[in-house]
């Protein structure tokens, strides 16, 4: 039997990312996910995500039961005893470039040393609070600044940025309309 030598960089196995491409360019449906989120409102303005994994054809894959607490700032009548909706969004943009980044780079052959991602958003709660019709209620606008200490150099780490950034499902789901259909269920 052959052994196969694990190639490690930024703690991400490369040979098995390889592998992993390789598995998902030859089988479409083995990069195929469907991510599942039920909340639930608990009192006043907290709420309880639970989330689980399933394959295209519903099947459970990670019956994870990862739970998210949420809650509004004060401002709004909240307690803040948790991160609200638009705070988690920043929260999972910055996972989601971390995971890019370290992928990524391991697979270009740079060695992190140090990553780093601050994202920042302007909200106005004159547009979520129905005040103003010309305030939107969601972000006005996002910023984020990748401090990144590598052994690369500065063409690499651009090249590196515009992959990330090309690749990343949440930059792409922020900046580009995603069909949304809601449905009311009444008991």
């Amino acid at each position: 039997m052959a052994t196969t030598e694990q190639n490690e960089r930024n703690g991400v196995d490369v040979t098995a990312l390889e592998e992993a491409v390789g598995a998902i360019s030859d089988d479409a449906s083995a990069g195929a996910f469907t991510f599942r989120a039920e909340t639930e409102w608990e009192d006043a303005l907290r709420a309880t995500t639970t989330i689980d994994e399933f394959d295209q054809a519903g099947e459970t894959i990670h019956s994870r039961a990862f739970t998210l607490e949420g809650d509004e700032p004060e401002q709004i009548l909240g307690e803040r005893t948790a991160p609200n909706a638009v705070e988690y969004l920043l929260g999972a943009l910055g996972s989601c470039l971390s995971v890019g980044y370290a992928a990524n780079a391991a697979a270009m052959g740079i060695e992190l040393e140090d990553l780093r991602i601050e994202m920042e958003g302007d909200v106005d709660l004159r547009g979520f609070l129905a005040i103003s019709e010309d305030v939107r209620p969601g972000y006005e606008g996002i910023s984020c600044t990748v401090t990144v200490d590598a052994d690369a150099s500065d063409a690499e780490l651009e090249e590196l940025r515009e992959h990330v950034e090309a690749t990343s499902p949440l930059i792409d789901s922020i900046t580009n309309e995603v069909p949304l259909e809601t449905r009311l269920v009444t008991e």
